[in-house]
C-alpha cells in the first residue's frame, strides 16, 4: 500500500493506489515516526492518530481491506504502549479484523481488556471461549460488555470467577436469565458484594427476590422489600426459616462425624442456639442436640442434662428446661417430643435411620396443637421430603 512518497521504503504492506496519507490526514512526518522511530511513545501516538484518521473515513470496500491489513501490521509491534494505542482507539470499531481481535484477546491485560469488554467482532463463541479460557481479567471484561446474551450470560454465571459473576449481576444490560440468576445464587450466595450487585438490578424474578431476601445483609435486605414489595413480615419469616433449616442440615452433618458438641458450643456462642431450633431439631429425633443445646444454655455438663432429661423422673426436665431460660410456653410441646423419643427407642428403633427420624416427627405431630405456624410450617416440610402413606392425612389434620 502506498501510504505516503516519503522518501523511503515504506515497511507496511503494499497495495499501490488504495489509501493515501493526505485522506488519512497524516504528514510525512507522523509517517515517519509510525514506521521508522526507535521511540514508542511516538510510534504510540502515530499509531493512535491514524486510527482515529481511518474511523473518520467512508472507506469503499478496497480501502477497508488495505486498512485492515494496516491494523494487522500494528498489531505485531513489539512495544505494548503501541499495541495499546491501537486496542484503545479501535475498541469499539468493526473495523478490527476478528482474527487480529481475537490474538489481541489473548495479549497483556491492558490490550486485552478494553477489546474484550467492547468490540462488536467477536461471536458469541468467541465470548464463550474467553470465559472457558480461565484467565479471570477476560471474565470480567465479558461480564461487563454493554450487551450480553443469554447463552453467554449463563456460561458467566456457571463457570466464571466471584469477580467476573459480579460484574454480571451489576450489568443490568445483560441478558441475565432467572435459571443463571439461580445457578449464580447457588455458587456465591456467601459473597456480599455479588449479592448486594443482584439485589440492585431493575429487574428480579420473585423466586430470585425471596433467595435474595434469606442471604442479604439487614441494607439490601431493607432495598428488596421496598423496591420488591416484599412485606416484612415475609421477609423475617423467610430468613429466620433459611437459617434454622441451613443449621439442622449442617447438625445432620455434623451428628454423622461426631462433632456435634462442638458444633453446639459453635451456636451457642453465635447467640443461635434459639428454643425454635431445639424443637425442630429435637422432634426430628436430634436428641443428642436438644441435650447438649441445654447443657450449653444450663451451664452444666452435659452428663447431666442428660441425667436430668432422662432419668430424674417427671420434674428433671423441667428443672433444666428452666434453668436453660427456656420459654414456659413450649415447655408442653418439649415434654411431648422427649416421651415420643422414648416410646419409639423402646420399640427397638435404630436411632440412627432416616425412617426412625421419620416416624418420630410423624407421631409427635399428631400430639401438638401449641406449636406456632412458622414451627408448623417447618415441621411440615421436612415431613413431606421423605413421604409416607400417612403424609396427607396428618397434613390436613394438623393444619
Amino acid at each position: 500500500m502506498v501510504i505516503g512518497k516519503v522518501g523511503f521504503d515504506p515497511i507496511l504492506p503494499c497495495e499501490s493506489g488504495i489509501m493515501t496519507h493526505e485522506a488519512l490526514a497524516l504528514s510525512d512526518s507522523d509517517l515517519t515516526l509510525l514506521i521508522r522511530s526507535d521511540v514508542e511513545e511516538e510510534r504510540a501516538t502515530a499509531t493512535h492518530k491514524l486510527c482515529r484518521s481511518m474511523l473518520r473515513l467512508d472507506l469503499s470496500p478496497e480501502e477497508r481491506a488495505a486498512a485492515q491489513k494496516i491494523i494487522a501490521f500494528l498489531s505485531r509491534d513489539v512495544a505494548e504502549l503501541v499495541r495499546r494505542a491501537l486496542a484503545i482507539t479501535l475498541r469499539s470499531s468493526d473495523l478490527m479484523p476478528h482474527d487480529v481481535a481475537l490474538r489481541m484477546a489473548e495479549d497483556v491485560e491492558t490490550i486485552a481488556i478494553p477489546l474484550i469488554s467492547n468490540s462488536p467482532v467477536f461471536s458469541d463463541d468467541d465470548l464463550i471461549a474467553i470465559v472457558r479460557a480461565g484467565r479471570s481479567h477476560a471474565q470480567v471484561a465479558v461480564a461487563s460488555r454493554p450487551a450480553l446474551s443469554r447463552d453467554v450470560a449463563e456460561v458467566v454465571a456457571g463457570e466464571a470467577v466471584v469477580e467476573a459473576v459480579r460484574a454480571l449481576a451489576a450489568n443490568d444490560n445483560a441478558d441475565f436469565s432467572e435459571w443463571a440468576m439461580g445457578l449464580a445464587v447457588d455458587r456465591f450466595s456467601h459473597d456480599e458484594g455479588f449479592v448486594t450487585y443482584l439485589a440492585h438490578r431493575h429487574i428480579l424474578p420473585p423466586s430470585i427476590v425471596d433467595r435474595l431476601v434469606v442471604v442479604a445483609s439487614e441494607r439490601v435486605k431493607h432495598h428488596l422489600i421496598e423496591r420488591h414489595q416484599v412485606p416484612l413480615s415475609t421477609a423475617v419469616r423467610l430468613s429466620d426459616f433459611a437459617r434454622e433449616r441451613a443449621t439442622l442440615d449442617l447438625i445432620d452433618e455434623a451428628f454423622r462425624s461426631k462433632n456435634l458438641p462442638e458444633f453446639v458450643q459453635g451456636l451457642y456462642a453465635r447467640k443461635a442456639l434459639t428454643p425454635s431450633l431445639l424443637l425442630r431439631a429435637v422432634a426430628r429425633g436430634q436428641m443428642a442436640l436438644f441435650e447438649h443445646g441445654l447443657s450449653a444454655l444450663a451451664h452444666v455438663p452435659h452428663h447431666r442434662a442428660w441425667l436430668m432429661i432422662h432419668d430424674a423422673g417427671p420434674l428433671g426436665l423441667r428443672a433444666i428446661y428452666d434453668r436453660a431460660g427456656m420459654p414456659p410456653r413450649l415447655f408442653a410441646a418439649f415434654r411431648s417430643a422427649v416421651d415420643t423419643w422414648r416410646e419409639i427407642q423402646a420399640e427397638g428403633a435404630n436411632l440412627e435411620a432416616e425412617a426412625f427420624r421419620q416416624r418420630m416427627l410423624e407421631r409427635f405431630m399428631t400430639q401438638l396443637h401449641t406449636l406456632g405456624r412458622a414451627d408448623l410450617d417447618y415441621l411440615m416440610e421436612r415431613l413431606d421430603m421423605v413421604p409416607s402413606a400417612d403424609t396427607v392425612a396428618l397434613r390436613s389434620r394438623v393444619a
